[in-house]
């Protein structure tokens, strides 16, 4: 398992090194430039190119490249052009509130998903078969900014059974250690702030789930169905074995490598930031920032976050790589 690993950390290598080109050149070809984000449209071509000199962008790409590599070595991310402040300690700041949402997300998506998959291809042709496939289509097809806004004004506005905004009630003057707010009321014992910030997690958690939750239906059902057609699952059932055996060691265990592909993928965009998500809640994450970098050409910003958020993304799918080895020990033998 160690070696497994081991190599799958050296193959992050030469994959985070090419991410890192395609983002310098993706930025590098953006139209504007630091330039105008600093001194707007109305700059006059002489300040526009001492900015560009103070910024080392006069310089040749290579040279840039090689300072940009240096900086996201060190953790030097620079400094917001529209915030003037550290773009790590941005990061810092809204990334716990994204992956908090993330986990939210997921946890009613795979909870609900992966049983309700199963429990379609095992009754395949039945009501229940019926409804989970029309609902992931519906949940696929609905917009997620429609849901929230629906969630939101049912939920909140009318029934005021949740918060409308933001990540937690301001008035508490909960203790921040770690920005994770669930995890920051349970580690000072604060447990109204922790119920709290849990409770500002649920609708917003709910809409990013749809997606998910439809896509992880489809797939656990299509994979089950596979597995329940194989020579060894009849065969076990013809020896008379425990139902629950056959579920958990022959159809489960064998139906869950696509499953856990696809949760992978999920968790890693969805790290990356639920700008409509967060948008609709205001609630604090990377999406809307990114939304704002994008709009105030905050190179340093975008630079910045995307390498973070992709070096994030690459550990989900290694953590993936990982878990097929645990589910199907022939994968980490080849």
């Amino acid at each position: 398992m160690i070696r497994f690993i081991v190599r799958r950390l050296l193959q992050l290598i030469p994959t985070l090194f090419g991410l890192s080109i395609l983002l310098f050149i993706w930025l590098r070809r953006l139209p504007g430039g630091p330039e105008t984000a600093i001194l707007g449209e109305r700059g006059t071509p002489e300040l526009r190119a001492q900015i560009r000199k103070n910024l080392g962008l006069d310089e040749p790409l290579l040279i840039q490249y090689g300072r940009f590599m240096k900086r996201m070595l060190k953790l030097d991310l620079g400094t917001s052009i529209s915030t003037k402040r550290e773009v790590m300690t941005e990061f810092l700041e809204r990334f716990p509130g994204t992956v908090e949402l993330t986990i939210t997300a997921m946890i009613i998506a795979i909870g609900v998903g992966i049983p309700l998959g199963y429990l379609a291809a095992r009754r395949r042709g039945s009501f229940l078969d019926s409804a989970s496939v029309g609902g992931s289509l519906i949940g696929i097809c609905v917009p997620v900014f429609f849901l929230a806004y629906v969630l939101k004004a049912i939920f909140s506005e009318n029934l005021q059974l949740f918060p409308s905004s933001g990540r937690q009630d301001p008035t508490l003057g909960a203790t921040r250690i770690t920005n994770f707010f669930v995890l920051d009321g349970l580690m000072t014992r604060e447990w109204d702030a922790a119920l709290d910030a849990l409770w500002h997690l649920i609708l917003p958690g709910i809409a990013l789930a749809s997606i998910p939750l439809a896509i992880i239906v489809r797939i656990t059902r299509a994979s089950v169905l596979e597995v329940l057609s194989e020579d060894y699952v009849r065969t076990a059932q013809s020896k008379g074995l425990n139902e629950r055996t056959i579920r958990g060691r022959h159809i489960l265990r064998n139906a869950m490598l696509p499953i856990v592909t696809v949760i992978g993928l999920l968790t890693g965009g969805l790290l990356s930031g639920a700008v409509l998500t967060e948008t609709v809640f205001a609630f604090s994450g990377i999406g809307a920032f990114l939304y704002e970098a994008i709009s105030n050409r905050d190179y340093p910003v975008l630079m910045g976050f995307i390498m973070i958020i992709a070096v994030f993304y690459v550990l989900v799918n290694l953590l993936v790589d990982v878990s097929y080895s645990l589910i199907d020990p022939r994968v980490r033998v080849r």
